[in-house]
């Protein structure tokens, strides 16, 4: 390990880092605009120049290798100079469009031309100007302001893996484009917003709403896949203007889904806001007192095991653990949560999670993907697998409809057969790998028996080894894994409640569900979709950034979100909702507030009421496999539009339009 001097200070530093490292391991601030800790060096802007001995000129600091011996001064008033004459011909020809610019406040150039500039410029020629370019719906572009960093080329090459991000021209004509200027298709493409220094790349639907110094900013937990991503909740008064990605290495490391990141505009849009009786075949608004007295005729002479419940994708622990009790006390056992039909052993966790773990499927050395499309279903797992295979050579294979996945894959064709006949070419790289993995979406388990014929595959492969579970089931519900660890989940899955003895449904935010009609159906939810159509009683919800709420991602991380805004009208949170039905219907459930509810659930399941990974073990339970043949399917045929809040959303709308007719997209403004 190299051991250089920085600024009087010795470090040691892990070999294959940079100088830039190395000092700010010694606590130097180095500044930057082309370098990002997680894209390739590219050392094109300069600004992180520095002065070490024994060299004729200042080093760029990022591109430069740290070696033994290395001296290295940051302070010097060469380091200033190079770094005002650096700054100075950054702004030659960069627009004074600060007081009208989205990214004010939130600017590198901004920031680092007050702490690194001269103050003033030499240059007096007429500034470049370039036309604006269109990247479809999502991102807005000044490219006047674009300093050619190549953040957003290297991130849409090397992360995202869609190539559609270049320059075109030389020197001063450079310029950033997307390919034949045709939207960007990549479901992570919003991440060059919060990559780009200057104001270049700014979010459209985002676009002069509010200055961030306005927003209050509240940390959450993403709920539009189950990968669980940290986010941060801008929210001026009671609306949500954006969300943007926290930095958490173990789970989604800096990166948002551009679900996650553009959806929230439906949080405004077809809300309940009040409760709903219908009367006569027709829905009439009531108040709370009504629709619960509607609830409690609907049940009258009903015993328990006319009763079943359906919980939906978006719900929190807490709503969840609720809703159980309230049924339990009504004397229902038959709750499910896989409201889209997969079917899997739910004994034990390792059984139905993610196995493998976010941050170590990067290592895996060969994958076998069974019926799903991770780059819908969850992109950011998509981004640590093209990592996996780019970086580190795994080598990967999929069974199922074709898909492009953005690295390669090779298929092996779409039947389902093909799990009890694998391919020699199959058998032969999983016999040599040392952390072997197996993913199979939930469009997969629709087919019966495919489950456990999958789970034979994994014992024949070998993907569970000292210390390495590869057996990986890819959710695509944010409440799923929680509900599952709390036991949602009967025989036979949601068809099971399709039987004729059930008089009476409930339904906790489940939209995704094709619901009979003519049972007695009571909805919790926060949107006018799906799951209202049959309803007799609708009950206005606090949806995922109005509550504080805990939530379990795929891998069996327990994370908790904070309240950012408040529900609109009459809407409250589902457990409160739950709780003041207990009463009217004479089984009065046991808290008042969401400690006492906490310390409930921690009570029966202790490693929900604590945060990181639930507890299991390395090795997963016998299942008895039958052949099993036919087509598999992907869990999504559509990415923008797989739950009512994204459904509400015009810029989710926008994002379809644009991908299915890019020819009729308006001009770039």
């Amino acid at each position: 390990m190299p051991r250089l001097t920085v600024d009087g200070i010795e470090v040691e530093v892990p070999n294959g880092a940079t100088v830039l490292q190395a000092c700010e391991a010694a606590g130097a601030e180095i500044p930057r605009f082309c370098y990002h800790e997680r894209l390739s060096i590219a050392g094109n802007c300069r600004m992180c120049l520095v002065e070490m001995e024994k060299a004729p000129k200042p080093v760029a600091s990022c591109a430069m290798p740290a070696a033994d011996g290395q001296v290295i001064h940051t302070r010097t008033e060469k380091v200033k100079k190079a770094r005002e004459g650096v700054m100075e011909f950054l702004l030659i020809n960069h627009p004074l469009d600060c007081p009208i610019c989205d990214q004010g406040g939130e600017c590198d150039l901004q920031d680092q031309s007050l702490a690194y500039g001269r103050g003033h410029n030499r240059f007096d020629e007429n500034k470049r100007a370039v036309t604006e370019k269109y990247m479809g719906p999502l991102i807005k572009t000044a490219m006047t302001r674009c300093i050619h960093c190549t953040r957003c080329v290297r991130f849409a090459e090397e992360v995202a893996g869609v190539e559609e991000i270049g320059a075109i021209g030389r020197g001063e004509s450079m310029q950033i484009t997307s390919y034949l200027e045709k939207a960007v298709t990549s479901e992570l493409s919003g991440n060059v917003i919060d990559l780009c220094p200057v104001g270049a790349l700014t979010s459209k639907p985002y676009a002069f709403k509010a200055r961030p110094w306005e927003l209050k900013k509240t940390d959450s937990i993403d709920v539009m896949d189950a990968v669980g991503s940290n986010i941060v909740i801008g929210s001026r008064g009671a609306a949500v203007l954006r969300a943007t990605p926290r930095i958490n290495d173990d789970v989604n490391e800096e990166w948002l889904a551009d679900k996650s990141r553009f959806a929230v505009d439906g949080l405004q849009e077809r809300r309940l806001d009040t409760p709903w009786v219908r009367v006569a075949g027709k829905l009439q608004k009531a108040t709370w007192a009504e629709a619960f007295g509607a609830i409690a005729r609907g049940l009258e002479g009903l015993s328990g095991d006319q009763i079943g419940g359906i919980v939906g994708d978006l719900n929190a622990v807490e709503d969840m653990a609720a809703f159980k009790d309230l049924l339990a006390a009504l004397g229902a056992t038959r709750i499910e949560s896989r409201q889209d039909g997969a079917l899997f052993s739910t004994v034990q966790p390792q059984d139905w999670l993610f196995n493998s773990g976010l941050a170590g499927i990067e290592t895996a050395d060969a994958i076998l993907l069974v019926g799903t499309n991770p780059r819908q279903e969850a992109a950011l797992v998509n981004a640590r697998l093209r990592k996996a295979v780019k970086k580190g050579g795994a080598k990967a294979f999929a069974i199922g409809p074709v898909a492009d996945l953005s690295f390669p894959v090779t298929q092996l064709g779409d039947d389902a057969a093909l799990l009890t006949d694998l391919p020699k070419a199959v058998l032969d790289v999983f016999a040599k790998a040392e952390r072997p993995a197996i993913i199979v979406g939930m469009g997969a388990l629709k087919t019966p028996g495919l489950y456990e014929a999958a789970r034979a595959a994994a014992a024949k492969l070998g993907v569970v080894k000292d210390g390495w579970n590869g057996f990986n089931l890819l959710h695509t519900a944010a409440a799923r894994a929680g509900a599952l660890r709390m036991g949602l989940a009967i025989d036979g899955g949601v068809t099971a409640l399709g039987n004729g003895d059930l008089k009476a449904l409930f339904l906790l935010g489940a939209d995704e569900v094709n619901v009979q009609p003519g049972r007695f159906t009571v909805y919790i939810g926060t949107h006018g979709d799906r799951g209202v159509r049959h309803a007799d009683v609708i009950l206005p919800a606090a949806a995922y950034t109005e509550k504080s709420g805990t939530y379990v991602n795929l891998e069996g991380r327990v994370q908790r979100a904070l309240r950012a805004t408040q529900p609109p009208g009459d809407a409250r949170e589902d457990w409160t909702i739950l709780r003041a039905l207990s009463s009217v219907l004479g089984k009065k459930l046991p808290y008042d507030d969401i400690d006492a509810l906490r310390r409930r659930i921690a009570e029966e399941w202790p490693d929900l009421g604590r945060a990181g990974l639930i507890e299991r073990t390395h090795s997963l339970s016998d299942v008895t496999a039958a052949p099993v043949k036919g087509p598999l399917a992907h869990a999504y045929s559509n990415y923008h539009l797989t739950n009512p809040i994204a459904r509400a959303s015009a810029t989710m709308a926008a994002c379809v339009s644009s991908l299915l007719a890019p020819e009729n997209r308006e001009a770039a403004e």
